[in-house]
């Protein structure tokens, strides 16, 4: 595992989803803007990680939803080459991951605190 996975896991579970849900934001910021169509992969290769290295720590109800979230994250990863040119698979993209990150801050439970 490296520093970072290690400092990751360290974390409570919530907060490993709170760092998950700040990376889904960043991509739903990030997918309109033509000029920063080359983050989005690194962008959903580090939720994919987040969801991999959090999992196993989370209650089943979140479990579920998680393993369906890297599902559709690893769609939009191996189909960007070919859907970054398109304005509207990127508003697509924006708009579900600004869901998926309300869904998992809901999720952590760090609103509620």
């Amino acid at each position: 595992m490296t520093i970072y996975a290690d400092s990751f896991v360290k974390e409570s579970p919530a907060r490993q989803l709170g760092a998950l849900a700040a990376t889904l934001g960043r991509i739903a910021s990030s997918a309109e803007k033509t000029a920063r169509t080359k983050a989005i992969i690194p962008m959903l290769d580090e939720s994919l990680q987040f969801i991999e290295w959090t999992l196993s720590h989370q209650p089943s109800t979140a479990n579920k939803e998680l393993k369906d979230l890297s599902v559709m994250l690893k769609l939009w990863r191996d189909s960007w080459e070919y859907t970054q040119i398109d304005q509207h698979l990127r508003a697509l993209l924006s708009v579900q991951a600004k869901k998926w990150s309300d869904q998992v801050l809901e999720y952590s439970g760090l609103l509620n605190l």
